[in-house]
């Protein structure tokens, strides 16, 4: 039986971004899948959006995400939006990274977007209509040294999100990039302090949360396909 609220399936829906966005989506009428590799930080996140059906996941498993997705579908019977915002940003000198450490960030930012589209599409295509919200970043136009990897991944988030959104639009499928400067996260604390890069600079999760309700909910509905890149403003 088919679910009368929409439904997005959040990843990264444990802590940071994720959990904002699943806390702005809740308070719109949205019904949740969260996903995440930490069960603990996922039950958090739903007992604070009031809602939210909780997949342990690492979305680099393909399979995985085939079968999160088609879980939520069975559950609620329609999947309105994907929002993918887990990410993997250590930071390493090019020469300092390992062949496995190159991958691991290339499969969680990238590779993940496109397991997830995958998993969707043939779902948007029976509904005629869907939404994907990928969570780029500034790096992937202007990275910190030691961001090869991430950087690379997110411009290639940018440019996949692109081609998706126009293969998308043949069946009503609308597929949008957000690309944050820093955002007060415990990734991005794990790069920089406070010191180094003090809070009044960065975004907080819910600036960027609020604009990913914008482009699920179709306000943003003609920034499909392009990178929409957020500063602080001082």
């Amino acid at each position: 039986m088919s679910s009368s609220s929409p439904v997005a399936l959040i990843t990264g829906g444990g802590r940071g971004i994720g959990r904002a966005a699943a806390i702005e989506l809740a308070g719109a009428g949205y019904e949740l899948t969260l996903v995440a590799r930490n069960s603990t930080d996922l039950a958090e996140t739903a007992r604070l959006a009031g809602r939210g059906s909780i997949y342990r996941l690492d979305v680099t498993d393909a399979d995985g995400v085939e079968n999160c997705v088609n879980s939520t579908v069975l559950e609620h019977g329609r999947l309105d939006a994907v929002v993918h915002c887990a990410g993997l940003a250590p930071v390493k000198a090019i020469d300092e990274m390992t062949v496995a450490q190159w991958r691991e960030i290339l499969e969680t930012n990238l590779s993940a977007a496109f397991y997830l589209c995958r998993a969707a599409w043939p779902q948007f295509k029976r509904q005629k209509s869907g939404v994907v919200v990928n969570i780029s970043s500034e790096a992937s136009r202007d990275p910190f040294s030691g961001f090869a990897a991430y950087g690379a991944a997110k411009a290639g988030v940018n440019l996949f999100s692109r081609s998706a959104a126009r293969e998308g639009q043949a069946f009503g499928v609308r597929v949008h990039t957000i690309a944050p400067a820093a955002v007060e996260t415990e990734m991005f604390r794990q790069i920089l302090t406070t010191e180094q890069y003090p809070p009044e600079k960065t975004l907080s999760p819910e600036d960027v949360a609020r604009i990913i309700l914008q482009c699920v909910r179709g306000d943003l509905a003609h920034t499909s396909g392009e990178v929409i890149y957020l500063h602080k403003t001082l």
